[in-house]
């Protein structure tokens, strides 16, 4: 499990997958924006990233994470 926790509406999480994650593009994905999401993570490598404009391709909200 991963949990993620912000600001709202000043954050949010999305998942996406490697595509995404290196264009920061959500790819029709909707956003979390709860500022307390729980996500069950998949065996491999999870991608999420913020979809705030300027968040992820300008300050790096983004985040890879493995899980075995």
């Amino acid at each position: 499990m991963a949990v993620f926790r912000y600001l709202p509406p000043f954050h949010n999480v999305v998942v996406v997958d490697l595509t995404g994650y290196r264009s920061c593009s959500t790819g029709g994905s909707r956003p979390l924006t709860s500022g307390n999401d729980t996500i069950t993570l998949k065996k491999g490598v999870n991608y999420f990233i913020c979809s705030v404009p300027g968040h992820c391709s300008l300050a790096r909200m983004k985040l890879a994470v493995t899980a075995t």
